[in-house]
């Protein structure tokens, strides 16, 4: 897993955001279709693809999606 891949996947969870918005620094709570169905999704991407279960507690702590890739490489 890289963190280009990772984006990929993180990004294809968004339907109207731009896929240039999507960087390592990317804060994604600060994107306007970030919702907490939007964290529910994400947490299932993570562990559909990287068979890696995020807790609600680490999708909280998480910023950017750097953050969250961090998070789950550092549980594979």
């Amino acid at each position: 897993m890289d963190i280009n891949e990772f984006i990929e996947n993180f990004a294809s969870n968004f339907d109207d955001t731009d896929v240039d918005s999507f960087t390592p620094e990317t804060k994604f709570r600060e994107l306007d279709e970030w919702t907490s169905m939007m964290a529910l999704s994400t947490m299932a991407m993570v562990s559909e693809e990287y068979d890696v279960e995020l807790s609600p507690e680490e999708m909280r702590k998480a910023e950017t999606i750097e953050e969250l890739y961090i998070m789950t490489k550092s549980h594979l």
